[in-house]
């Protein structure tokens, strides 16, 4: 039994000229600046439909939203939330979290502490600006990056709900080997789809421009991880064991909304027409999310979206969406827990609800960046750790990530792999141009 070693340090501003310092002290300003600003140009909207309060409402967001923005801006103590949201309790426990592991030197500050808690904690502020102002509280000032990124993504969009619907013509008469290429053809285009994220372009534009199919062969060689086979042979052998009497059920824990988001749909839909599932679960956010993840509006409205478009086959695919959430066939559902600090490790604990639902699932699904920091705990691991190792226990599934790097943590690389990217790419861990599917199965 090999000795149980610590657990390396989290990734943190703490470290000067690495990238959470960069992304705390540029990027996280920057989003509170837009967020402020999309604000005030809603001002005459809240006006219009609130009156005095709307815009009373309005500035109070914003200045609650600019005292935030100073008080990460000068290293300020992490304060506890005061606010009566459902998760508040959570959040204060974590502070306290934290602040016993500082042993009495110091209090938890926006640079001393780990990135993902103070991110994730930026987020969860900019939510209680809005959802302690009510008439506005509802407001998601981050709905017109989205819906923007939707937009201009549309020849890609219809460029592969076009794809979809002419494979579905014949996808019946498709043998293994066939139904195996479509599949890594298209959990490629979901992987690449994870590039259109704006809280990595802190809100910039960042959309899918041309047809995703077509640099499919190009993009192969920066997949650093590839474990497609091990995730085909999980779901064909799941088909041919199943059943009347058990369903085979997908969980895929969504990412961004837009582009990533349909490509997201289109691969369900694929596995449910493959029947290589028949089922599939979506987990979405509670609240607006890393500016740019789904949310269950975002969800909808993209449904929405899809079927009055006046292009026949992205109209199909909405309409067809539609009739699988009505039978039942995809769930989508949200859980307070997505949008915690805590990683993922300690979802059995704080958690069970979630964690007994997401062991009920034949695999899950993790989409994009986020979700792989929670995955292995946000740490400066060697590149050649094991990807179960990282995961620190959190097995209720055979799971898979799929995920194109946008901050600097790997795992499970072959012995040199990091290195010698590292040597022609010193950028390549957070450039969004390497991705990995990466599998774990459980033990």
């Amino acid at each position: 039994m090999a000795a149980v070693t610590a657990l390396p340090v989290s990734l943190s501003a703490r470290f000067k000229g690495s990238f959470a310092y960069f992304t705390v002290k540029d990027r996280l300003p920057q989003i509170l600046t837009k967020a402020i600003d999309t604000l005030h140009r809603h001002k005459n909207e809240f006006f219009e439909e609130h009156g005095e309060k709307g815009v009373e409402a309005e500035k109070r967001a914003i200045s609650f939203l600019s005292k935030l923005r100073n008080e990460l801006q000068t290293d300020k103590p992490v304060t506890p939330l005061e606010d009566d949201l459902p998760d508040a309790a959570l959040w204060n426990q974590y502070l306290d979290y934290q602040r016993n592991l500082l042993n009495g030197n110091g209090e938890p500050s926006w640079f001393q502490s780990p990135w993902l808690f103070v991110e994730c904690y930026m987020y969860r502020r900019i939510h209680a600006a809005l959802a302690q102002n009510p008439p506005i509280g509802s407001f998601d000032v981050f709905k017109e990056g989205k819906a923007q990124n939707f937009f201009e993504s549309q020849e890609a969009i219809i460029a592969l709900c076009t794809y979809f619907q002419e494979l579905l013509k014949n996808i019946k008469d498709l043998d293994e080997k066939q139904l195996q290429g479509e599949l890594f053809k298209l959990l490629q285009v979901s992987l690449w789809g994870n590039k259109c994220d704006l809280s990595f372009s802190a809100g910039e534009k960042s959309s899918q421009k041309s047809s995703p199919l077509q640099c499919l062969e190009d993009m192969v060689p920066y997949v650093i991880v590839n474990d497609m086979e091990k995730l085909w042979s999980l779901l064909i052998n799941a088909k041919k064991r199943n059943t009347d009497k058990c369903t085979v059920r997908v969980d895929i824990i969504l990412d961004n909304a837009g582009f990533e988001l349909v490509s997201d749909l289109v691969l369900t839909d694929f596995l449910l027409s493959s029947k290589l599932a028949d089922e599939v679960h979506f987990h979405g956010k509670s609240i607006p999310w890393y500016v740019s993840d789904t949310t269950k509006n975002d969800f909808n409205w993209t449904i929405k979206q899809l079927q009055s478009a006046n292009h026949m086959w992205m109209s199909r695919c909405g309409i067809n969406w539609e009739g699988n959430l009505k039978k039942g066939v995809w769930v989508y559902q949200d859980h307070m827990f997505w949008t915690l600090p805590h990683i993922y490790s300690s979802m059995a604990e704080v958690a069970p609800d979630l964690y007994a639902d997401l062991q009920k699932s034949n695999l899950l699904l993790f989409k994009g960046d986020l979700n792989y920091r929670k995955l292995t705990g946000d740490r400066k691991w060697e590149y050649t750790v094991p990807f179960h190792q990282a995961l620190n226990k959190f097995h209720p599934a055979p799971l898979c990530s799929l995920r194109t790097l946008k901050s600097d943590t790997q795992v499970g690389l072959k012995p040199g792999q990091g290195e010698q990217i590292q040597a022609s790419e010193p950028e390549w861990m957070i450039s969004g141009k390497y991705g990995v599917v990466q599998f774990d199965a459980t033990p």
